[in-house]
């Protein structure tokens, strides 16, 4: 976990940042709970300064979420073969380390940037506001930010987007909704992936997989799709095409969109205000 928003402290651990505990105070004397207060401050003014810079080159920003493996890559490859030239995409990857998906991006004619985190199991505000400075937004109308697989951290971390889509794969289970709330209860869409698995994987439920999304008071829809048997992809590209229109539609208003749920990091990590 990494040592820069917070996430590395746990039950365990957290009497060290207590009045009085060891860790009280950082090497330079301050408190180090209102360190990681600032920190996360800081990261909503970074993303805050993002969305306004999409907004004012008319990009449409995805924050896509998932466990590893889950199929975030895979789906991006198939919504680029889909939309052809009908749609402008560019992405940011984040991995700890490689190129490799970013390299798959490119494969495919679409510009995309690699962030590695080394240690930081999330992407931040920063971080994409670097990455940008790699792109022409003025080229782009949807810009895919595929999050570091992780369940946690980054659903805690504004990035400056507009939508938040979490994906659900089949091997991972129906249950991970009720297993990892904030990460589902932030998703303004979720992608239960890799159902061309559920005559293998007789247990996943899709019902169940729902019914957890309804116990969150999640809304958001839940599309079923594969991408190697090509299933769903319709249904997927029909509800990028409606939020494509509806965040057009905000910005000739001068408005803006936001996704479902950005908490305060604080709060999400345990750490009281």
């Amino acid at each position: 976990m990494c040592d820069t928003c917070g996430c590395n402290v746990t039950h365990g651990n957290r009497h060290l940042l207590a009045p009085g505990g060891r860790l009280e105070k950082t090497g330079q004397g301050s408190e180090a709970v209102t360190v990681l207060r600032n920190l996360l401050s800081e990261n909503d003014r970074s993303a805050a300064h993002n969305r306004t810079h999409f907004d004012r080159h008319g990009v449409f920003a995805i924050n896509l979420m998932s466990s590893p493996g889950a199929g975030k890559t895979a789906l991006l490859e198939a919504t680029i073969d889909a939309l052809g030239e009908r749609c402008r995409i560019a992405v940011i990857e984040g991995d700890l380390e490689t190129e490799n998906d970013a390299q798959r991006i490119r494969a495919r004619g679409v510009p995309a940037v690699q962030i590695t985190t080394g240690s930081a199991c999330h992407l931040d505000a920063h971080m994409v506001h670097d990455a940008l400075h790699q792109l022409e937004l003025d080229g782009i109308d949807i810009l895919f930010i595929e999050n570091v697989g992780n369940l946690v951290c980054p659903a805690s971390f504004d990035l400056g987007q507009h939508r938040n889509v979490t994906l659900l794969s089949v091997p991972e289970g129906d249950d991970k909704p009720a297993k990892y709330p904030v990460m589902f209860r932030a998703a303004d869409a979720v992608a239960l992936t890799k159902v061309d698995l559920l005559p293998v994987l007789g247990d996943f439920s899709t019902e169940s997989a729902r019914d957890h999304m309804r116990a969150l008071a999640s809304a958001a829809p839940v599309l079923e799709l594969s991408v190697r048997a090509d299933d769903g992809i319709s249904a997927w590209l029909e509800w990028l095409a409606a939020e494509l229109e509806h965040y057009r539609e905000h910005t000739r208003r001068g408005e803006t969109l936001r996704p479902r749920i950005q908490p305060e990091g604080l709060r999400l990590h345990g750490l009281k205000a």
